[in-house]
């Protein structure tokens, strides 16, 4: 029997694995989808290993066939390195994800080929053409059909407590920050509901997580996924957009019944005319208030997503922001600084004003300031953010926010009493 060739496949990570709470971090939340489907459309005469740097090591001197490597924009230089590394070892070497996406010309230095978008169609494509010594430099085939989109492995269930499935892909927004459209493009797509549920049903985990930009782009299909979701046992958290959610009751109801526990919610400012810059002009900073009461009254957590470092921002917008989260009693929030990530439209205006401050892949993370801020300066912005990230996420504010919440029912107030905090202390510390 001839012998299988082996495949070494890598989610990149820049972080510490060394460090304690970033340990915790990586490893209480989501294992990589991205890693799960690709082995899912690997043919099975490959024998394939799968590391994700924040949970396992990389041995580097590992010899074989390829070593595929996907990379966000934060471990893209992390990415290099180890391509770099293999390369020297006499592997093949092949990038691929987001970061590699919207600069394949830079990574195309560190590997043999390169993978731009979306990989189910080009991956086996690229195995077929290294066979018969064909390898192109570049893959960049049309969009995947959503009915061929793969369901994950679950090959890292030992290390998390929640799964990862995704049920859309595409977004047809145009937010001038956002680097999804890199990968998945603009154009929405749905995988069949049936698929989607069989794969929920195999599930070996209760939680899991919504790998989609927004289960909000197309209400109707999501209710009727929501509908056939019911009775699954099944708990979750996903991603949507505050106007639908504002406007949808009976998308409200179901997400409930089919278990959701969290929305994760882009609000990323609490000025209108932000929003309108940004071209987030759905979001309506009136309604902001009724929405997450709306939602909340279903018994369904918000974690608030904001931003800050816009063009339109003021020096008040930080303490204006962390009045109104409290105001709003959003439950969970996250206070970013605004990322010109490569690929997306805010990138290219920053570069073409000279607005970029460094290249330096590894601070673009969300929480350096890698550009030059139009009404405060660099260091300006990331105090103001740390600032009033540490006020929110201290346990005292914790613990009052949650004695003074009367919409909590007694489950839910000592999982933020307990749960939350715990959590908090990791999110402060960093």
């Amino acid at each position: 029997m001839p012998r299988k060739f082996k495949i070494l496949l890598i989610s990149a990570y820049s972080g510490s694995k060394s460090n304690v709470l970033n340990s915790i971090i990586s490893t209480s939340f989501y294992p990589s989808i991205t890693l799960e489907q690709l082995l899912s459309i690997t043919p099975e005469k490959y024998d394939v290993t799968c590391i994700d740097e924040r949970i396992e090591s990389v041995d580097l001197n590992w010899h074989d066939y390829i070593v595929g490597i996907s990379a966000m924009t934060p471990s893209a230089n992390r990415a290099y390195f180890l391509a770099d590394e293999f390369r020297k070892r006499g592997n093949i070497v092949v990038l691929g994800g987001y970061h590699p996406s919207a600069m394949p010309l830079e990574a195309k230095e560190h590997a043999d080929s390169v993978v731009i978008g979306e990989a189910e169609l080009s991956w086996p494509k690229l195995i077929k053409d290294l066979e018969n010594k064909k390898l192109k430099p570049f893959y960049q085939p049309s969009f995947i059909s959503s009915e061929k989109i793969p369901p994950a492995k679950q090959i890292f269930m030992k290390y998390h407590k929640m799964g990862m499935v995704q049920a859309t892909r595409g977004c047809p927004y145009a937010c001038k920050y956002c680097a999804v459209k890199n990968v998945e493009g603009k154009k929405f797509r749905s995988r069949p509901i049936k698929n989607v549920i069989n794969e929920l049903k195999s599930l070996k985990t209760k939680r899991f997580f919504f790998a989609d930009s927004s289960l909000t782009i197309n209400p109707e299909y999501t209710k009727k996924l929501f509908q056939e979701m019911i009775g699954l046992n099944k708990k979750f958290s996903c991603y949507g957009n505050i106007h639908t959610l504002y406007d949808d009751e009976d998308l409200l109801k179901l997400a409930s019944d089919a278990g959701c526990e969290q929305w994760l919610i882009g609000f990323e400012s609490i000025d209108q005319k932000t929003l309108n810059q940004i071209g987030n002009k759905p979001n309506k900073v009136k309604d902001y208030s009724v929405a997450v009461n709306k939602i909340r009254d279903h018994g369904m957590m918000i974690m608030g997503l904001f931003i800050f470092g816009f063009d339109t921002d003021k020096p008040d917008i930080f303490q204006s922001t962390l009045k109104a989260v409290y105001q709003m009693n959003i439950d969970r929030a996250g206070f970013a600084i605004l990322t010109p990530f490569p690929g997306t439209q805010i990138y290219q205006q920053f570069e073409n004003e000279g607005r970029i401050l460094t290249k330096d892949w590894s601070k673009y993370n969300l929480r350096n300031v890698v550009f030059q801020p139009k009404n405060f300066s660099p260091q300006q912005l990331l105090y103001e953010r740390n600032k009033i990230a540490k006020e929110f996420f201290s346990i005292s504010n914790s613990i009052r926010r949650t004695l003074l919440d009367d919409q909590l029912t007694i489950n839910r107030m000592v999982k933020r009493l307990f749960v939350d905090n715990f959590f908090n202390v990791i999110y402060r510390k960093r």
